[in-house]
């Protein structure tokens, strides 16, 4: 359990929206889990999210179909995705996204249920698995 604060101390003024969106996502990801599904999506503006692609359909099933607290394996995401046998795609997929734990690319893992590899090294992957499995037995009790 972290003992952090949760505190920003940028000027919000500053900030443009998708920024102030962002680091609200960020803040309740990791200091308020139960209202992150209730937050807008912030606005992405990577090239890689605006080109229709298998990657693109990859990264908004991810994050739109795997909430918080779940894992897929990289099969299960490419038949989310529409294309059963795209296994190894997702993995390109999640190699690729740009926005880690936003675009939650930690909640895939191997069918054999090994977390599999982090573009942030593996053990920030078993951080942040660790992390929504506590939180929500958290919100279970």
């Amino acid at each position: 359990e972290s003992s952090a604060t949760c505190e920003v101390y940028e000027s919000e003024e500053e900030m443009t929206e998708p920024l102030k969106q962002c680091m609200a996502w960020l803040h309740a990801y990791f200091c308020e889990p139960t209202t992150v599904e209730s937050l807008p999506i912030p606005a992405f503006h990577h090239p890689l999210l605006q080109q229709d692609s298998f990657t693109r359909q990859v990264l908004w099933t991810l994050l739109k179909d795997v909430k918080f607290g779940e894992a897929v394996s990289y099969k299960q995401l490419a038949d989310l995705a529409g294309n059963s046998r795209a296994a190894r795609a997702v993995g390109g997929a999640m190699r690729s996204n740009p926005i880690p734990i936003i675009i939650p690319c930690h909640r895939v893992i191997r069918s054999s249920g090994q977390t599999g590899n982090y573009g942030g090294g593996n053990l920030m992957k078993e951080w942040l698995l660790s992390h929504e499995k506590l939180q929500k037995e958290k919100l279970a009790y």
